[in-house]
């Protein structure tokens, strides 16, 4: 297993996410706990030492079941991630209360890392606000003992990481980002991580195979990675680029499986980051992954012939995610934040904004297909 340094310790450079352990009867809430034992101790023996759960994951069961197999190992043998709940703005007035019941589904006195969870255009403000207490609640706890690393997820853009960095980065210690070769420049990746990099923080990775998108490829793309590299796996080289990534010190990966964990384990057990040759061959592999997306520049024609004021680039870009990932939690959680006439459904279709388009989208068609896959 390959080691990272992070305040003088050593973490195993792949963490066990416990987002999408094995279930029962392909129910999501009931988790096959023997299952889940048997792959924590496959990863333990096999140097894995950074385990990360969430309150919210498997419809609130993940703690207690990741818990419950690591109470057979030594507390001092694996460092243990979770995170405040604030993907729900109803969980904002309740971080002590939180909490607390965390240690007791987890089992422990403490947690190794814990996290502010998933800071978005949806919740920074609630997060940002002092009378939730929440950030000064956090911080007590890490100068108690009970939080040894206090950290960020977030799936938010550009503005929203600064504007969290800015009123809490002097207390954060890393920082956990959706981070893949699709998403280095899809999500803005490669700028999040230069951010972050100025800041000094660690890069935790969530995200690296963007949901087993990138575990299987289109067959002329696997042809050609095959023919770089005979002997790697499709899945490794979503990891082999994360290896070369600056800044990266944890690679979390949501395993189902041990036949997963024992291949993921496999390809962390060397280090061989990309060729500046490769590199460039999958970034371009990549892009054409993406073709079938909306080739907006947001050069912002469109938005001043816009009459309903419609931030036309940022729904695009909102377009593309979910048309490509074929729907999922983030865009519908994305538009939380956009009020209700500067939504998909408040375009007229009168198509003003395709007389300014320099690359000649059908934005009112756009906007249509947009707001039929919203609704289902």
């Amino acid at each position: 297993m390959i080691y990272r340094e992070f305040q003088g310790m050593k973490l195993s450079a792949l963490g066990l996410g416990a987002m999408r352990l094995p279930v029962i009867d392909g129910d999501d809430a009931r988790i096959d706990a023997l299952a889940v034992e048997e792959m924590v101790s496959y990863a333990m023996a096999h140097g894995i030492n950074y385990y990360d759960t969430a309150w919210g994951y498997h419809d609130g069961n993940s703690e207690t079941v990741l818990g419950a197999a690591l109470r057979k190992y030594p507390r001092e043998s694996y460092h243990l991630a979770t995170k405040f709940p604030g993907y729900d703005l109803a969980n904002m007035q309740k971080v002590q209360e939180i909490f607390e019941r965390q240690l007791e589904k987890c089992g422990v006195d403490y947690f190794d890392f814990y996290l502010f969870h998933n800071v978005c255009e949806m919740n920074i403000d609630a997060y940002l606000d002092p009378k939730y207490g929440i950030f000064d609640y956090l911080v007590e706890q890490k100068r108690a003992g009970r939080i040894k690393h206090l950290g960020f997820s977030a799936h938010g853009n550009i503005p929203v990481l600064e504007r969290f960095l800015n009123a809490y980065g002097k207390e954060m210690e890393f920082c956990q980002i959706q981070l893949n070769y699709l998403d280095w420049t899809f999500q803005d990746a490669k700028v999040k991580v230069e951010l972050l990099n100025k800041w000094r923080l660690p890069v935790w990775v969530m995200e690296p195979l963007r949901g087993g998108k990138l575990a299987k490829l289109p067959e002329s793309v696997e042809h050609e990675l095959k023919a770089l590299r005979p002997d790697e796996g499709i899945p490794a080289w979503a990891f082999r680029f994360l290896q070369g990534v600056p800044g990266v010190t944890m690679v979390l990966s949501g395993m189902s499986n041990a036949e997963q964990l024992k291949a993921n384990v496999a390809t962390f057990e060397t280090d061989k980051p990309l060729t500046e040759a490769e590199l460039e061959k999958l970034l371009a592999l990549a892009g054409g992954m993406l073709n079938n997306t909306l080739p907006c520049t947001a050069c912002r024609y469109c938005t001043s012939h816009c009459p309903q004021g419609l931030d036309i680039p940022m729904l695009l870009k909102l377009y593309n995610e979910h048309s490509f990932t074929g729907g999922g939690f983030l865009v519908p959680m994305a538009l939380m934040a956009v009020p209700e006439d500067k939504q998909p459904t408040a375009c007229l279709g009168c198509r003003s904004c395709e007389q300014v388009c320099p690359q000649q989208i059908k934005i009112s068609e756009a906007m249509a297909d947009f707001a039929k896959k919203l609704n289902g």
